[in-house]
């Protein structure tokens, strides 16, 4: 009986060992399998780095390639405005004697000689009248279907100067400076304007449109003084 109990004892604590050892099998084997994940995710991000860099790199190179390309046209821009600026300056500026009749005579006369078939008029400086010829430019045709006007004109060192209704013009007829008894619109206020002398120092001034002469001798202006009331008219044939 004894012994049929000690077998017994004896078997249940080999299944017992058995058992234990078979657990500590399986705890090896989930162990390794977990370092094996976390070897393979390592190797996993190991492997995706080097093609993250890549990509890192390639964007990069575009992105220092679309600078370079916004750099080329920053200094193409530049170019161009630089070239524009240059041609401007190059251009040759148009002043009162381009293409004008003159006469250099008698310096007590205006420069300008009167257009021939130009239309008459007269100008009302109070009691003294000064005569004028105004030409064919789109100016003084769109002045002449105004006459008769009153135009307000102060004296200034080298003219006679108003404010006035703007004008229609073209652009090839702005110029700079004047000649000694010119009529002109000056297109930047607008004005209308009465020249007798300085015309030698005339060229740095712009905007001015030739639209006549007057016919008188230049002192009949020259020696007035003050402000008028201009009645302007065209003059009887």
């Amino acid at each position: 009986m004894r012994k049929k109990l000690l077998v017994k004892k004896l078997s249940v604590a080999l299944m017992a060992a058995v058992l234990c050892l078979s657990l500590a099998a399986c705890g090896s084997s989930g162990s390794a399998g977990a370092s094996g994940s976390s070897a393979d995710t390592e190797a996993s991000e190991d492997s995706e780095s080097p093609a993250g860099s890549e990509d890192g790199e390639a964007t990069a190179v575009s992105g220092n390639s679309e600078d370079a390309a916004g750099t080329s046209m920053t200094a193409g821009g530049s170019n161009g405005e630089a070239g524009a600026q240059q041609a401007q300056e190059d251009e040759v500026k148009r002043v009162a004697r381009d293409g004008a009749d003159m006469q250099t005579e008698d310096k007590s006369m205006p420069t300008r000689v009167p257009m021939e078939g130009g239309t008459k008029i007269n100008m009302y400086f109070g009691d003294t009248v000064i005569p004028g010829v105004l030409n064919d430019s789109e100016t003084a045709k769109a002045l002449i279907e105004k006459l008769p006007i009153t135009q307000h004109v102060s004296r200034y060192s080298h003219d006679f100067c108003g404010v006035t209704e703007d004008l229609p013009y073209k652009e090839e007829d702005v110029h700079y400076g004047w000649l000694n008894g010119d009529i002109d619109y000056a297109t930047d206020a607008p004005y209308f304007t009465i020249l007798f002398e300085d015309e030698d120092d005339s060229e740095q001034y712009g905007y001015q449109v030739n639209i006549g002469v007057i016919t008188c001798p230049l002192s009949e202006i020259a020696e007035l003084e003050g402000s008028f009331d201009v009645r302007i008219e065209l003059a009887e044939e």
